[in-house]
């Protein structure tokens, strides 16, 4: 069975952070994380609380991410539901992450120059100068304005890229493969409480899936342009998968037993990297890829090829 975990950097997550730093609150969790979803009342009789104190507990769990809340019909009214949204919370350094070796290989690819692609609305692209083609159309995806797209978002489906396999090409011997990419969950409007599987794949092998935590819109990405709406996406987190002899990891932390092997670069010419949120995913909440120009980090789609000397 599938886990779902956050991995969150101090400096990028203090608001969930401040959610656990409470013995309430981590009670709750923990309820929701062995009973499964369950109303507010049950949970104060289960944890033998006054529902004041868990009512203004679960609003900051789910400000956090760290619950989310859908309305069901009850007996008398409506009633909200609680899930809990992650098995693990992991907390990282990203200071801790080794630096690459100066002898690997980079290729920073630009979000529309992707080879092949199949989304659904709502959909759309946009340059830092504007938007391109018809917002919730995805045909505009293969207009060749695209090449200047600086941020592109659909709700399901995939764009895949194809990079040189330069490792192949110079006759190295090839230690990892890493990925580097800002991304966020895609709703209409935005909401810090929106999560979404987002999963990586190579060469048609599924490396391993993200969940992302919400589609951020509190404040303004530090390089989206300033035509571009408040209320619309504004940054993602920078996340980076990371493939070894031994398996994949994100952000440091192993998530599938996916290894170099595995992709069998070594008779590819060319390497397919897809990004996708599937059909069947548990969290279908949508994807936005940030490159230049938008969100927090102003970079492209990068990959990284380590090699031994």
């Amino acid at each position: 069975m599938s886990r779902n975990f956050l991995v969150v950097d101090p400096e990028e997550g203090l608001d969930v952070l401040k959610g656990l730093a409470s013995t309430i609150r981590v009670r709750i969790l923990k309820l929701l994380h062995v009973e499964g979803p369950l109303n507010g009342n049950d949970i104060a009789e289960m944890l033998q609380l006054p529902q004041s104190t868990v009512s203004t507990n679960l609003q900051i769990l789910e400000r956090a991410g760290l619950i989310r809340t859908e309305t069901q019909k009850a007996r008398k009214g409506n009633q909200k539901i609680c899930h809990s949204t992650f098995d693990e919370v992991l907390v990282m350094f990203k200071n801790d992450i080794a630096p690459v070796r100066s002898d690997g290989i980079e290729v920073a690819m630009p979000l529309g120059l992707y080879t092949s692609c199949e989304v659904s609305a709502p959909c759309g692209l946009c340059s830092k100068d504007g938007i391109i083609g018809l917002l919730d159309v995805p045909d505009t995806f293969l207009d060749p304005e695209r090449m200047k797209a600086g941020l592109i978002w659909f709700t399901r489906g995939y764009v895949e890229y194809k990079f040189p396999n330069n490792a192949k090409l110079g006759h190295t011997r090839l230690e990892s493969l890493e990925v580097s990419m800002e991304l966020s969950s895609e709703v209409p409007g935005t909401s810090a409480n929106w999560p979404s599987d987002i999963t990586l794949s190579i060469n048609g092998i599924e490396c391993g899936t993200w969940t992302s935590p919400g589609d951020f819109g509190d404040k303004r990405g530090l390089y989206t342009p300033d035509w571009w709406k408040l209320k619309g996406s504004q940054y993602g987190k920078l996340k980076d998968w990371r493939v070894t002899p031994d398996g994949t990891y994100i952000d440091g932390l192993k998530i599938s037993p996916v290894s170099l092997q595995d992709l069998d670069l070594e008779t590819h010419h060319s390497i397919r990297l897809r990004i996708a949120v599937k059909e069947d995913a548990r969290h279908p909440g949508g994807l936005n890829i940030f490159g230049r120009g938008f969100g927090n980090y102003d970079q492209d789609i990068v990959l990284r090829l380590q090699t031994s000397r």
